[in-house]
């Protein structure tokens, strides 16, 4: 039973004692009771026997076995099950994305971790501090920890708003290049990912505000209203960050254009300006015994100092433009 994190039976908000799963069916039996039991990565065994306790849908049992689930709050009969993606920053600054899944009853709250996911043994802790919350039951608990998951994307899409920045930087104050470009493509990656996992939430968090399920008591209803406000503010923060993102990738793509203007402009200034001694020193060696001013003793001098002068006027012409 080494997938089980916790599982303990509390009172009036209160820990009462610690239940053993084939133990669970007996305490549910008593209404002012609830269990609130954790999960990390359980084997099918354990969800089956899980799933006997306290008799869960077989296809949300299915889903919390598979993981891999968009975000989602369903309703069988009288159990809640809620999806939830966990995301949080590793070492190498990336993202690693977790799975939560929740069935809650009448007098039951069950978590199944998948993944990288952050243990909830601290938010056990809070809501065990607090037991005049707690005591408003399971529904609290399933607030507690929906809180706790939203709450950890605060920094990831802080860290994206500092990459933006760095980003922002090397677009406008250094060469634009394809590595910016790439890095600009990396991270609204990563932002559209984000998005995947915290845009359902809202409807989510709406469904359990106005919804009347039965498991969430009318006084826990309200809770959910500032997980709402949290995942509304995450998704204007990523919104607004891919925005900009598509202004940065836009400003990289017209200075590289602009960057590539200038050479061609440089390219065709320094050729009009050799055109002029190609241009000279091809009339002068045509292949004909009469030229005018080919017998002119000062007349190879004249030639130069005309070719030179013309290739200054046109290279201090083509520096005024700005094409040198």
């Amino acid at each position: 039973m080494g997938e089980i994190v916790n599982c303990a039976a509390y009172s009036n908000g209160k820990r009462i004692a610690e239940v053993q799963l084939p133990e669970v069916h007996h305490v549910l039996k008593n209404p002012d009771h609830f269990v609130w039991i954790g999960l990390h990565e359980p084997s099918e065994a354990l969800l089956d026997k899980v799933q006997k306790e306290f008799v869960l849908h077989d296809l949300a049992v299915e889903d919390a076995h598979r993981a891999h689930q968009r975000p989602k709050a369903e309703m069988y009969g009288d159990c809640l099950f809620v999806v939830m993606r966990t995301a949080q920053m590793n070492k190498d600054c990336k993202i690693d994305f977790g799975e939560t899944h929740f069935f809650v009853g009448d007098n039951f709250i069950v978590t199944v971790r998948h993944g990288n996911s952050i243990s909830y043994s601290d938010v056990r802790t809070r809501c065990e501090s607090t037991p005049d919350l707690l005591s408003k039951g399971q529904g609290f608990a399933l607030y507690a920890v929906m809180d706790f998951i939203v709450d950890q994307y605060f920094p990831v899409v802080h860290e994206f708003e500092k990459e933006l920045e760095i980003i922002e930087d090397k677009t406008f104050k250094e060469k634009p290049s394809r590595e910016t470009t790439e890095q600009i493509y990396n991270l609204k990656r990563e932002l559209l990912e984000v998005k995947r996992a915290i845009s359902p939430l809202v409807d989510i968090c709406n469904r359990l505000m106005r919804f009347d399920i039965k498991c969430i008591s009318e006084e826990t209803r309200p809770y959910f209203r500032d997980v709402y406000d949290h995942v509304v503010r995450i998704n204007e923060m990523v919104d607004n960050t891919r925005e900009l993102l598509n202004t940065a990738m836009e400003a990289n793509f017209s200075l590289i254009s602009i960057s590539q203007n200038d050479v061609s402009k440089r390219f065709a200034g320094w050729a009009a300006i050799i055109a002029v001694p190609t241009m000279v020193a091809g009339f002068y060696g045509m292949n004909f015994k009469v030229i005018p001013e080919t017998e002119w003793q000062y007349g190879f001098y004249a030639v130069i100092l005309v070719t030179v002068s013309l290739c200054v006027l046109l290279y201090i012409l083509f520096k005024r433009s700005g094409w040198l």
